[in-house]
């Protein structure tokens, strides 16, 4: 494959030269050359110096990623298969824990690739996409993957078009076809998983370890509130951990029925539980109004939300949606404070949550932290890619 050089300005040379693995249009001379996605590129310093190879793939972080320091190493199947390898063999844990049969097997950037990342589901493997630079280099990846003897099946998500979006289309790519649901283990906690049902699957493996944190210490006696739910996975870890009862709110129609799988898979009585389908913003007025008190709120915003009557971005109004939550929760409570938000650090998220306090006029204590679990390999080099910041947080 042709090599297109571009020229890096000089004031952006020093975060290339560090490592820095994404490729932003603002630090390059000559883009108007770049014409087709996938094109492998070389950057070079003003002077023309070697400083490391990537390729042209639109996202929205950014124009591509650099894949290589190495001047001479080629961008292809080989290079493929060794990375994603690696990336299995850090993961060797996972494979042999029978009690978790969900986890990420490669995460983009940090396993040395940006642009995509691979998914296991007890012996099926789920590929995102995340722009059609990357997909250029598709087959490498699928037949790479086709190579494991536990692989029984691969599944695709195409997460863009031109406008950067989710592309819904038949998923299934080779092998056998997996079961619907597909049933997964969590610490021995069963999920339904989706393969070929829309963008999401069924579970969101990043939070695995707060969940677990839940069940073992906060949820025993607990009344207990999960908000922005989508299937229920904290509710589920909440009763399997002794909770009184659980609440679980969601807009999506979905919610309810999804949520309800998931109480029947674990051996819940769903009918003993709370699970209502509302706008958020909506049920936290109506919980005030009727003051409801919770003695532990799960608050895991989507980056970016819409209801009819709210919009509501992270990074703007996570304060303002912790003071609702801090006003329905119970006197020593607590609260898991949650975002996924990739454009603030855990710094400006505590100061978030030191806003909304003294704006509430409380007091707090944070008792534990979690960021992204050791499957969701992040580098220091691109501290964007340690997106999730856990905080639970006591109410004094």
């Amino acid at each position: 494959m042709k090599e297109t050089r571009l020229k890096i300005k000089n004031k952006f040379l020093k975060r290339y030269m560090a490592g820095s693995p994404l490729i932003i249009k603002e630090a390059l001379y000559q883009i108007d050359s770049l014409k087709e996605e996938g094109q492998i590129i070389q950057l070079v310093d003003e002077k023309n110096k070697f400083i490391g190879k990537g390729y042209y793939g639109l996202q929205n972080k950014g124009i591509g990623w650099v894949l290589t320091l190495n001047e001479k190493e080629k961008i292809n199947e080989t290079f493929f298969y060794k990375k994603i390898l690696k990336a299995i063999k850090h993961r060797e844990v996972f494979y042999l824990d029978h009690h978790t049969t969900a986890f990420r097997v490669f995460n983009g950037e940090g396993d040395g690739i940006g642009g995509f990342t691979i998914d296991y589901f007890d012996g099926y493997y789920l590929i995102n996409w995340y722009s059609k630079g990357i997909y250029a280099f598709k087959d490498y990846v699928i037949n790479t993957l086709k190579k494991f003897s536990d692989c029984k099946g691969i599944y695709e998500k195409r997460r863009f078009d031109r406008l950067g979006k989710f592309i819904d289309e038949d998923s299934f790519v080779w092998g056998e076809v997996a079961p619907e649901p597909l049933v997964v283990k969590e610490n021995d906690v069963n999920f339904a998983i989706y393969l070929n049902e829309g963008a999401m699957v069924g579970v969101f493996l990043d939070q695995r370890e707060v969940r677990k944190k839940i069940r073992e210490k906060y949820a025993k006696e607990k009344n207990v509130l999960n908000t922005f739910s989508y299937t229920g996975a904290f509710s589920i870890f909440a009763a399997l951990g002794g909770a009184k009862k659980t609440t679980s709110v969601d807009l999506a129609n979905r919610s309810l029925s999804k949520t309800i799988e998931h109480f029947s898979l674990n051996g819940i009585d769903y009918e003993t539980q709370d699970i209502i389908v509302e706008d958020v913003f909506h049920y936290f007025k109506y919980a005030e109004k009727k003051n409801l008190k919770f003695d532990l709120v799960i608050l895991d915003p989507p980056s970016f939300a819409k209801s009819k009557k709210f919009r509501f971005s992270a990074a703007k109004d996570y304060k303002d949606l912790l003071k609702s939550v801090i006003s329905i929760t119970e006197e020593d409570g607590t609260i898991v404070a949650s975002t996924n938000c990739a454009s603030f650090d855990m710094k400006k998220f505590k100061g978030f949550i030191e806003k909304a306090f003294k704006e509430m006029g409380k007091r707090y204590e944070i008792l534990e932290e979690y960021r992204l679990p050791k499957d969701f390999r992040t580098i220091k080099e691109f501290r964007e890619g340690n997106y999730l910041k856990v905080v639970f947080i006591k109410l004094i």
